[in-house]
């Protein structure tokens, strides 16, 4: 189970960052989600989302994405096998 902290939305970001995708966090009246702009993998989280909500939307990306796991070490493989195995309770 996942707790709602900075260090596990820090822990998610670093997971997508191993795998390729940037991060970036903008304002506006939209949903988060993953784009490709320009042939490069872009991951646009809300700032303006709780914490709960950004943790939330970055596990459901991690759980729809097709991962090469030779990218991660292992501390990121378990922890991205335990985002697709468990459900998130916040």
């Amino acid at each position: 189970m996942l707790t709602a902290t900075n260090h596990t939305l820090e822990k998610l970001e670093m997971l997508l960052k191993a795998t390729g995708y940037r991060v970036r966090y903008e304002k506006g009246n939209f949903k988060t989600g993953a784009c490709l702009l320009l042939n490069s993998r872009m991951v646009i989280v809300n700032r303006f989302s709780n914490l709960e909500s950004k943790i939330l939307a970055l596990v459901e990306l991690l759980r729809e994405l097709d991962i090469d796991l030779k990218l991660l070490d292992e501390k990121q493989v378990a922890f991205l096998q335990d985002i697709k195995q468990t459900k998130l309770q916040l």
